[in-house]
Parts: C-alpha cells; structure tokens; sequence
C-alpha cells in the first residue's frame, strides 16, 4: 500500500460547485453595483481563497473584500452551498478505498463548518476519517496550511504515503509545500496546464484514473 492517507480538495475536486459559488459571487457583486452576465467569468473563484479572489479580479480593497465575503456568505450558507452535486463515481471510489483500509481525509481552503454541510448533505461524510477546513475569521486558508493541519491532525509521521488531490495549482503548491505527492485532476477547474506547471506527480482525466493511480493498478 504506497498511499495510505489520501487528501482530497473538495470544490471541483469532489463536488462541482460552479452553480452556489457563482450565485454566491454574483450576489455579493451586486451589492457594489458589478452585474456578471456570464458566470464562466467568475470560475477563477473556485479554488483559491475567496478574499484574495476579489482582491486580485476586482481590485477591492481588503476591507471591501471581507465585506464581499460577508455577503457572499448570506447567499451561500442558506442556497448556494446546496447548489453543488458530487462527481459521478466518486461515491464508488470512495468505498473502494474505504474497504482497502485507505484513511480518506478533506483538505479544503472552504470554511470546515460549510465543507462537512455539504459532505454529510451528499451523504459521503461517513467515508472520511478527518474534515479540515478554514476557519470562518479568514485564518488557515491558505492551503498549505490546511494540509499541514489535516497532516498533523491525522498524526501522518511518513509523508511518503500521503497524497494530495487536487484540480487546481493551489493544491499541488499545497502538497509541495508539506513534501507530499499530489494527482491534479482535469475535469475539475484548473487546466492541464495549470496543473504541470505547478509541479502535479499525476494527472487524471477521470474519477476511475485516479482509482487505478492510488490502488496501483495502472501501468
């Protein structure tokens, strides 16, 4: 068993989330008077810390940033965190790697309160060992951070068998960052070559390649 502990993202990793965070965006954008008529323009949100996003696309400044994100949250903890659905197959995998004795652990820059609503909503919370998160006051958002919080939460000594999985750099700079592998998934929201250019060890196309990478059935 190489990989014993296995970190996933959550957004676009497990769960496409593009719906309730795009919503959540929209309205918070509203509320500057900024109307979105495309919500493809707003993907780059997903993933990265939520502050820095509207600090870095709408130039806000960090007070008007934590006030956007104040607002997102009125949307997104009453609709949009149910706006989201579960990657087909990922249910099958989970379980899987559940009866292999695989330890399954969240490692997401989402809020830990919302992360594990939205895990026990899709009924797959029960597949994880640990849910690690940010904190709702802004800290431990980065992602490192977060990794290094499930990985030391999880009492993980040898770093040789943990794997992170991720679709976007965030994730892999993440993993690199704590010296673990990591697989960048493609059908998430970073693309292929976001993913190499960070540093990915894998790429997987599909729920079932990520299986044949962590039960080492693939050639």
């Amino acid at each position: 068993m190489k990989y014993k502990y296995i970190l996933f993202d959550l957004d676009g990793t497990l769960t496409d989330p593009a719906e309730g965070i795009t919503n959540s965006i929209m309205y918070a954008l509203e509320k500057y008077g900024i109307n979105v008529s495309d919500r493809k323009e707003l993907y780059k949100f997903i993933g990265p810390p939520l502050l820095e996003s509207f600090e870095k696309y709408y130039g806000f400044s960090k007070e008007e940033a934590k006030t956007a994100v104040e607002y997102y949250r009125e949307y997104y903890r009453d609709k949009g965190i149910f706006e989201n659905l579960v990657y087909h197959g990922f249910e099958d995998l989970l379980k899987t790697l559940k009866d292999n004795n695989r330890i399954l652990i969240v490692a997401t820059s989402k809020p830990e309160v919302f992360a594990r609503q939205i895990l026990e909503h899709f009924d797959i919370a029960k597949f994880f060992t640990y849910i690690a998160g940010s904190n709702l006051d802004g800290t431990r958002v980065k992602k490192c951070e977060v990794i290094k919080y499930a990985v030391e939460s999880c009492n993980i000594i040898d770093l040789s068998k943990a794997i992170m999985i991720g679709d976007r750099e965030y994730d892999i700079i993440g993993a690199k960052d704590v010296g673990i592998t990591s697989i960048g998934v493609l059908f998430g929201y970073g693309s292929r070559n976001e993913l190499e250019k960070a540093g990915a060890d894998f790429i997987a196309s599909s729920v079932e390649y990520i299986g044949k990478i962590l039960l080492e059935q693939f050639i």
